[in-house]
């Protein structure tokens, strides 16, 4: 049975935009290799963050909404923390209401 689940993660912000896109499709396609299903994808672009990680004040910030076997999850953070172009990631299990919500959010975003 496949999990809903919703992942971000922040690249570098040295990173020049084809080597953002690659970094991006090589996550999508670990995510289509393994069976998963890609709900929504987004691309949030450069943001400041909160406090300096690793001496950057800024970052490129992608998300992925998917459907997976649940653990496939330990395998994705695996090649997370394996990655230097990341500087953090974060990867949390929908539950209905978040799906929900996540519906919700993109039907107002369409309209």
């Amino acid at each position: 049975m496949l999990k809903h689940y919703e992942t971000v993660f922040i690249m570098t912000p040295v990173l020049s935009e084809d080597q953002a896109k690659e970094t991006v499709s090589k996550y999508k396609k670990l995510l289509t290799d393994n069976g998963c299903k890609i709900i929504n994808e987004d691309a949030w672009g450069l943001r400041k963050l909160q406090y300096p990680i690793q001496k950057k004040t800024t970052g490129f910030y992608h998300l992925f909404e998917f459907q997976a076997p649940a653990n496939f999850v330990a395998e994705l953070e695996v090649a997370y923390k394996r990655d230097e172009r990341l500087l953090r990631f974060l990867t949390v299990a929908l539950d209905k209401h978040a799906v929900a919500y996540s519906i919700k959010r993109r039907n107002k975003a369409k309209a």
